[in-house]
């Protein structure tokens, strides 16, 4: 298998489209030779991931975890906060 590499402009596009599209070609399923058990993805590098649209109250509401494997080391970041430290890494 030849695995391509796509370059994705998220500028203007909506969050969960723009993510499952992107599921899509990671997966493989873009390909007629598409297997579940085989890798058949390709590789996708996202640019303008800080210019992505989000619908609603999702900047306030959706809602990151993450846990550091100690007692009570129970972290979460709202989706605005991500956006201001790493717009490249939310979602």
């Amino acid at each position: 298998m030849k695995e391509k590499w796509y370059v994705v402009d998220a500028a203007g596009c909506t969050l969960g489209r723009l993510t499952s599209e992107v599921a899509k070609i990671l997966r493989g399923k873009n390909k007629p030779e598409f297997t579940p058990h085989i890798d058949t993805g390709d590789y996708v590098v996202i640019v303008n991931a800080e210019k992505i649209k989000v619908t609603g109250k999702k900047m306030e509401q959706k809602i990151y975890y993450h846990h550091s494997d100690y007692v009570g080391g129970m972290k979460e970041t709202t989706l605005a906060e991500m956006m201001d430290k790493k717009p490249g890494e939310s979602d």
